[in-house]
């Protein structure tokens, strides 16, 4: 079962806006290095939205022979089930073991409509469901009857990645319903990881460019609490600078442009490049809480 920590790969484009595999490359190496759980792609960090299908393909196929069995969490839906079932099948195909799923936003579901989308989705396709709970980006709220359903319903939905705040308030309700029967994964940039944990969650989704702080936090958890909540405390200044709307993207592209890791900090619209002033921010940000990507060492 997918758990522990699964960054949300970022994409890599050079100056002219292209896909650049070789930086890829080199940031999945680097995760490989510091230890990681799984890998996830095509999401909101990734800039999934803005990556053509033959992209994606490059993409995913770049990722896949290098990480051997290490499980692949890929981002697939669409407006309705027929399109998210086609997507969900494409990245099957390519070597995905886990599908995560929105629910349907152009036109917004109730929950009933939300219950049927999934439905048609499990009744159809046969790769394991994470279900992305996350309104501030889809502006659809789940209701949490309406997973615990869902869930007891289809067996092919494995795991809820819970990112409506308060994310501890949904995270206990539905540990609550559903046990041990589904995995509850955090996300939002693990802003909330520590009290995250305390209610019980499997694993965290973050962006990609603090892997041994989320191991070192996770790893600190399983021996002493106390240990886990000071490394969590100590980099939260850090983690909630990565999840400010319009420029999260950036700022992960940033860090790792400036660790070498990246050949350029391009993102594409509608994600906003950095000004020069958050630029010297994040420098001293990261100066002070020390990254593996840049050389430092907690």
């Amino acid at each position: 079962m997918l758990k522990g920590n699964v960054p949300i790969l970022a994409t890599a484009f050079d100056e002219q806006g292209q896909l650049d595999l070789a930086s890829v490359e080199r940031l999945v190496k680097f995760l490989l290095q510091q230890g990681v759980d799984g890998l996830a792609l095509f999401g909101n960090a990734s800039e999934g939205y803005a990556l053509t299908l033959d992209e994606k393909r490059a993409l995913f196929e770049c990722v896949k022979k290098q990480v051997g069995d290490l499980p692949l969490v890929a981002a697939a839906g669409g407006a309705s089930s027929a399109v998210a079932i086609e997507e969900i099948a494409r990245v099957q195909r390519w070597g995905a073991q886990v599908a995560m799923v929105n629910p349907p936003s152009v036109v917004k579901p109730g929950p009933e409509e939300i219950y049927r989308f999934w439905r048609d989705i499990c009744q159809t396709c046969d790769i394991d469901i994470m279900i992305q709970d996350a309104p501030l980006m889809t502006g659809v709220n789940i209701p949490v009857p309406t997973l615990v359903r869902l869930c007891q319903d289809f067996p092919t939905i494995k795991y809820i990645k819970v990112e409506q705040p308060p994310t501890t308030l949904k995270i206990t309700a539905l540990k609550q319903a559903l046990g041990e029967s589904v995995g509850l994964f955090g996300g939002l940039n693990a802003g909330f990881l520590f009290e995250e944990l305390c209610r019980g969650i499997t694993g965290t989704m973050p962006a990609c460019e603090f892997p041994e702080v989320i191991n070192a936090i996770l790893a600190a958890w399983q021996r002493d609490r106390r240990e886990a909540q000071a490394l969590f405390y100590r980099y939260l200044p850090f983690l909630r600078y990565g999840v400010q709307p319009g420029i999260g993207v950036a700022i992960h592209k940033t860090v790792l442009h400036q660790a070498g890791i990246f050949a350029s900090d391009y993102v594409r619209e509608p994600a906003k490049a950095l000004d020069d002033i958050t630029r010297q921010e994040l420098r001293e940000l990261t100066a002070f809480l020390p990254l593996a990507a840049l050389g430092g060492e907690r």
